[in-house]
């Protein structure tokens, strides 16, 4: 039997692309700044002010009785020993007191001025990109065509469809391939109209300067201290869908998705069934 012909077809207009690797720049360096800030003061607080007793998160480094020192992570009354990983980490023999590895800062070194300069620059190059996309998304109908779920997306049978198939880990093939499933649709669109926005907010609730023009924003999210929480947990949950996409992006082809997120172009084999493989 002949082996099916591909097809390369244009899938992301270069906008999409640049605007996307530009992203993955920006969100890695803003995670590792803030990684950064964060550990000048490791330990998550709701409210208005920090009650230092009471903190519901906290990375720190404690003395045991034996007299050897130890990371701990502590998340609400439960403490876990993260020696090594977080609270007490380097090499054995060099280890020191920080909430987070050296290797997944920026700066490596403890330095919590640079460590702001780093987060401030990369943060307004994350909200400029992220301008330029909606906007040039909007005129050209990429959000309106692309990303908006329609009416046969939503249906519930299709919903659970896809739902199963991905489970499964059996992906779209033929011209189905083309476009967005629902899936990716509403992950999509949950990450740049909730998640994103939430970042950009609480971040900028905790610039002094904001704060005085615009304190109803802080009221809004339930004081400073609760800004700064949901600030962080707005980040980790960011990275948890990097990671699943990642992962997505390797169990459905790898290099296809890649070529097609450098050049536009994304190899299909055409089909009449758009059943999944």
């Amino acid at each position: 039997m002949a082996k099916p012909t591909k097809v390369l077809v244009y899938r992301h207009a270069a906008v999409t692309r640049l605007t996307h690797w530009i992203n993955v720049l920006a969100l890695t360096l803003l995670l590792m700044s803030g990684l950064n800030i964060f550990g000048a003061h490791p330990a998550l607080y709701w409210g208005q002010k920090a009650v230092f007793a009471q903190p519901w998160l906290s990375i720190t480094a404690e003395m045991t009785k034996g007299d050897e020192m130890r990371g701990v992570t502590q998340l609400g009354s439960a403490k876990f020993d993260t020696t090594g990983v977080l609270g007490y980490s380097g090499k054995v023999g060099e280890r020191a007191p920080v909430a987070f590895p050296s290797w997944a800062t920026v700066p490596s070194y403890r330095d919590l001025a640079d460590a702001r300069h780093w987060h401030f620059f990369f943060a307004w190059l994350f909200v400029i990109n992220g301008l330029i996309y909606w906007l040039v998304g909007l005129i050209g109908g990429h959000i309106r065509k692309d990303l908006l779920p329609t009416k046969t997306d939503v249906a519930p049978k299709n919903l659970w469809h896809e739902i199963v198939t991905h489970a499964r880990l059996r992906f779209p093939k033929g011209e189905e391939a083309r476009r967005y499933n629902v899936l990716q649709k509403g992950t999509y669109l949950g990450v740049v109209l909730i998640l994103l926005p939430l970042m950009v907010l609480t971040g900028l609730c905790m610039s002094p300067g904001f704060d005085a023009g615009a304190h109803w924003l802080v009221d809004f999210f339930g004081g400073r201290q609760s800004a700064r929480t949901i600030h962080f947990i707005t980040a980790f949950t960011i990275v948890g869908f990097v990671l699943l996409h990642l992962f997505m992006v390797v169990a459905s082809g790898a290099w296809n998705n890649i070529r097609s997120m450098i050049t536009g172009r994304y190899a299909i084999i055409p089909d009449k069934t758009g059943d999944h493989r």
